[in-house]
């Protein structure tokens, strides 16, 4: 006899997708660490995390990480699949700006449909990355590689291509359109200091940002 598929509601879906998030971004996932992340309190998780175990979507062990089942990365997966591919529609076919586009895109990941999304895709033209640069899984689920590095981790002098963003607040994307940082950008490390970094882009800017945001934005080497 066939095995029913658990129903799984929206709040335990982000909860899945938010633990891949952590995880690609390689972060370890546990109770306090997914609790500061969806900035709800500890008890939260622990009991999202029972209510998740008890589908057969994750495993945990008191006081340990928490890892995903064959099935619960299916899921979150899958997810992440719908809401990248929409975010590309928003960005490419509405015209939404790359700030605006994760908001709407949480309510739309939802929709389960598999048809809907399989022609969406054939409609973008397969993409391969989201307006971030995120990778979007392919329609077996699978990322492909790709070699990126922090950009607090790249040598001075080292040139390299802004390619990728680990944190899609609206905030932080309106506080790089400020100062001019696009993606597909190249980027060259003038400098390191303690607090900041002091970058020159393609178009001859020369900027200083944040040590916090070169841990989040994301680059190809040249």
């Amino acid at each position: 006899m066939k095995r029913e598929e658990p129903v799984i509601t929206r709040n335990e879906e982000d909860y899945l997708k938010t633990m891949l998030n952590m995880i690609l971004s390689g972060e370890n996932v546990a109770t306090n660490s997914l609790a500061s992340r969806l900035n709800v309190a500890p008890p939260s998780v622990t009991s999202m995390v029972k209510k998740l175990m008890g589908k057969g979507l994750i495993t945990y062990q008191k006081y340990g990480a928490i890892y995903f089942t064959a099935s619960g990365e299916k899921v979150a997966i899958s997810l992440t699949r719908r809401h990248r591919l929409w975010e590309v529609f928003l960005s490419q076919t509405l015209n939404f700006s790359w700030d605006e586009v994760h908001e709407v895109a949480e309510e739309l990941e939802h929709v389960k449909s598999e048809k809907l999304m399989s022609r969406l895709d054939k409609f973008l033209g397969f993409p391969k990355f989201d307006p971030h640069g995120d990778r979007i899984p392919s329609v077996d689920l699978v990322f492909f590689p790709v070699k990126e590095a922090a950009l607090i981790d790249i040598s001075l002098g080292q040139s390299c291509q802004f390619s990728a963003v680990r944190d899609d607040s609206s905030k932080f994307l309106r506080d790089l359109n400020k100062i001019g940082l696009k993606l597909g950008m190249e980027l060259k490390i003038l400098s390191n200091g303690t607090h900041t970094i002091n970058l020159k882009c393609s178009n001859s800017l020369e900027i200083k940002i944040p040590i916090d945001w070169a841990k989040k934005i994301y680059v190809t080497k040249i």
